[in-house]
């Protein structure tokens, strides 16, 4: 018997016990840590994504158009980048020129414009991390990225999930989906923390209260 017979055969006699490859096997992973309630985990949302120098702004649904438009006049925008499914109410009070999104419009004309405004897709409060996933409200993975300013918006609390795997299961993975925890930024061996590299320098993320306004409308 050669060597290589004697080590295959004992690596048989060691998975002899093991469950076949079509035997599941069930992982007690946690779903969430802890048990909050939705406005803590609200909270907890907030603070993680101050924590990751985001921009925190909170606002009812009424509210949001003044939001929107005093978050531009104190940055000095004059352009507002504008994906195509944006609720137009949006920035119905804002004095900004607004750019719609392009296909045609190159990386030099996106890092022309001064702000882009999108919708999400969900946002993980354990993690502080928004996702996109390219819908219409949200625009292409370029607009957000080029840009040096991005606001984003977060209804709360209907796109708002505790953990990543509760996230995960609202995702299509079939999507483009942009995973973004504080605005862009990267270090060098010596711990330098530049921003902007890679991503917008600069995110403010609006948590609009829908709930309070559904509850004024009834």
């Amino acid at each position: 018997m050669s060597s290589r017979e004697r080590i295959l055969g004992r690596v048989r006699r060691a998975l002899a016990d093991a469950p076949s490859e079509d035997t599941p096997i069930e992982r007690a992973y946690l779903r969430e840590h802890g048990d909050r309630s939705v406005e803590e985990t609200v909270e907890l949302l907030a603070e993680n994504l101050a924590d990751y120098r985001a921009i925190v702004h909170r606002c009812t649904a009424a509210d949001l158009s003044a939001t929107l438009a005093g978050m531009l006049a104190a940055r000095g925008a004059k352009t507002v980048l504008v994906p195509p499914g944006l609720e137009r109410s949006w920035l119905a009070e804002a004095d900004t020129e607004q750019v719609p999104d392009r296909v045609e419009s190159t990386p030099h004309e996106l890092d022309r414009i001064d702000s882009v405004v999108t919708a999400c897709a969900v946002a993980v409060a354990e993690t502080g991390t928004i996702v996109l996933d390219g819908g219409l409200d949200q625009g292409r993975r370029r607009i957000t990225l080029v840009p040096d300013h991005h606001i984003c918006v977060v209804r709360v609390p209907d796109q708002v999930v505790s953990s990543v795997p509760q996230a995960l299961e609202r995702l299509d993975p079939a999507r483009p989906l942009t995973w973004i925890s504080g605005p862009s930024a990267t270090s060098d061996i010596e711990l330098d923390r530049v921003e902007g590299v890679h991503g917008p320098r600069t995110l403010e993320v609006v948590l609009v209260d829908t709930q309070s306004s559904a509850e004024v409308n009834s």
